[in-house]
C-alpha cells in the first residue's frame, strides 16, 4: 500500500483554495480522505498569520501614523 498523503505544496494549494472559496468538491474529498489534519491545521495557521500581517502592513501604508 502506498502513502497517498498530499505533499506540502499540495497542502498549501488546498488551504489557499479553501481560504478564497474556490476549492473543488473533488479536491476537498481527497483532502478529507488522504490528508492529515495536523498538516492542514499548521498550514492554515501560517496562512492566517500571513494574511493578518499583510493587512497590518497595508493599513500602516495607507494610514500614516503621526
Amino acid at each position: 500500500m502506498t502513502d497517498k498523503t498530499p505533499s506540502l505544496k499540495d497542502t498549501f494549494k488546498s488551504v489557499a483554495s479553501a481560504f478564497i472559496g474556490v476549492q473543488s468538491n473533488k479536491n476537498r474529498e481527497k483532502d478529507f480522505t488522504q490528508g492529515k489534519l495536523s498538516h492542514f491545521i499548521v498550514v492554515g495557521l501560517i496562512g492566517v498569520i500571513l494574511f493578518i500581517a499583510a493587512l497590518v502592513i497595508v493599513v500602516n501604508l495607507v494610514i500614516p501614523s503621526n
